[in-house]
């Protein structure tokens, strides 16, 4: 890839990390560090067209499906579509007040934000409902494309294994998974909570091919998804993208408790000047 489209992306990326501070900061709602961690995937797979969409046609019948299933990580998505044009930029600073459109964890109903597939709620149901997704494409012969974004404390739901044996056993060719494996779930390490690693020989061991990348690296995102609609393979696929939790912001950087923390007063100032 270009040296200046990498360059383009990294600075919208810079700009969508303040924009999630900004967001949060101003209602004291919303989970920043869940959000920072995944910026770049986001930003690849929208800014950087890997997905096929059309923001003045959200339900474009040819559109690539998207599900971001870690809900947690939804102020991350909003300024993004934003800025494409899914919805205008006001509702941005209607974050989470009377009338606006944009709640801290999605919406209320699927269809209600314009390139929201669907109501992202509970964690662990997102990649069930990609699989749906795909599956239905594959009977009506379409060619769309399903990713769904994950949380790495996400995969310790039951529904996330079961959604893995239906993709699994479907050989859905036109699936992918990405988990943000930020290392850290809620309030602690999730190799301390419950072991996850080594993951992904527990996704190959449920018919997935599995790849790790920083997912941090537009390099790696891209060289990740760049045979996305002619892969060989007839497996689904799942990236596990190694990213860190609170991403540019020191105080929640790595920080467990992190996960609930809202930068207010000199904090706040200190993260404005760190995301310079």
């Amino acid at each position: 890839m270009p040296g200046r489209k990498i360059a383009i992306l990294k600075k919208k990326a810079r700009w969508v990390r303040r924009q999630i501070l900004e967001m949060c900061a101003c209602v004291g709602e919303g989970r920043v560090a869940s959000s920072l961690s995944c910026v770049e995937i986001l930003v690849a797979l929208f800014h950087g067209r890997i997905l096929r969409f059309d923001p003045a046609n959200p339900r474009w019948e040819e559109r690539d499906r998207f599900i971001l299933s870690k809900s947690p990580g939804a102020v991350g998505i909003y300024p993004v579509l934003s800025d494409l044009g899914f919805f205008p930029e006001k509702e941005i600073d209607n974050f989470c007040k009377p009338g606006g459109l944009l709640g801290p964890y999605g919406g209320d109903v699927t269809g209600d934000i314009p390139g929201v597939e669907a109501v992202w709620g509970s964690l662990g149901h997102g990649l069930g409902v990609g699989a749906g997704l795909a599956l239905a494409g594959k009977l009506d012969g379409k060619k769309y494309m399903t990713v769904v974004l994950l949380g790495d404390g996400e995969c310790y739901e039951g529904s996330i294994w079961e959604a893995a044996m239906f993709a699994g056993h479907h050989r859905l060719d036109n699936l992918v998974g990405i988990i943000d494996r930020n290392g850290i779930c809620t309030i602690d390490f999730t190799e301390k909570c419950l072991r996850l690693d080594p993951l992904p020989s527990k996704w190959r061991s449920f018919g997935w091919d599995a790849v790790t990348i920083d997912g941090h690296s537009y390099e790696e995102i891209f060289d990740s998804l760049a045979d996305l609609r002619n892969r060989r393979s007839k497996k689904p696929l799942m990236i596990i993208a190694n990213t860190v939790k609170g991403k540019g912001i020191s105080l929640l950087e790595n920080n467990p408790m992190g996960h609930i923390i809202i930068p207010s007063g000199e904090q706040l100032k200190k993260a404005r000047h760190e995301l310079k």
